[in-house]
């Protein structure tokens, strides 16, 4: 049997990169999707593609940063579906690469308000629609950079270490209520954003590439099978957990 027959899932943040290749995969799986993205464009485009794969799919818009937002998104996924079982908090966004004394104002609060405040609402709408249906998993999309510091990137790290505190914290408030929530710690990852920095400056990105134990960068598909996994009941007794997909870069 499929890994995720019959459950339903959102999946913020799916109108492209790793999103939509986890929205794609939980179909592949067997789960109904609630795609969500602030382009409609292209939420609707991974709706299609889940349908033409023969899926079960809806669109509907959400900026994670507005708490009205995303109660209607939880919403209407409870009136369509008539429940909720998992879900994948994926949206965020990063600020320029500068020393923290040069950061924005500005740059940081945008980081923190869709990144670390995005995931807490769709948290607090999420879990009682998942209590009302038994029980379910959330899996919040870190990064590498929320278990490390990394330079440069103040606004991203300190809004990633803040979704793997809400996450464990949330794993020890409702594991004991059937809710189980891990995030996935992504390395650098090949969406479309990457691909292009990788063309802009190749040099950068082959030194990254071979500082990976395994000589690569992830795919989108990496990170979706590891998401899929994780909102299924393959993983009933993992919980809290902050799963890095980065091929080894961070066990050195």
């Amino acid at each position: 049997m499929a890994l995720l027959q019959g459950k339903v899932g959102i999946i913020t943040a799916s109108g492209s990169g790793i999103g939509r290749t986890s929205a794609l995969v939980c179909a592949e799986e067997g789960a109904k999707i609630v795609v969500s993205d602030v382009v409609d464009e292209a939420g609707e485009e991974t709706v299609r593609l889940i349908k033409e794969a023969g899926g079960d799919a809806i669109y509907i818009r959400c900026n994670v940063a507005d708490a009205a937002d995303v109660k209607n998104l939880v919403d209407k996924t409870m009136k369509h579906f008539g429940r909720l079982d998992f879900a994948h908090n994926n949206a965020g966004i990063g600020a320029p690469n500068v020393p923290l004394a040069e950061v924005e104002v500005e740059d940081y609060q945008r980081v923190m308000s869709i990144t670390l405040e995005g995931t807490f609402l769709c948290m607090k709408y999420e879990i009682p629609a998942m209590l009302k249906s038994g029980g379910g998993s959330i899996v919040n999309t870190s990064s590498s950079s929320g278990l490390v510091g990394t330079p440069l990137q103040s606004a991203y790290s300190a809004a990633k270490f803040g979704v793997n505190g809400l996450m464990k914290t949330a794993a020890l408030e409702y594991g004991s209520q059937g809710i189980r929530v891990n995030s996935i710690c992504p390395g650098m990852t090949m969406t479309p954003a990457v691909e292009k920095w990788m063309k802009e400056a190749p040099e950068e990105a082959e030194a990254l590439k071979n500082n990976v134990p395994m000589q690569r960068l992830g795919t989108t598909e990496d990170q979706a099978n590891a998401v899929a996994w994780l909102c299924s009941d393959k993983a009933s007794y993992v919980n809290g957990v902050t799963l890095s997909v980065d091929g080894g870069l961070l066990a050195q």
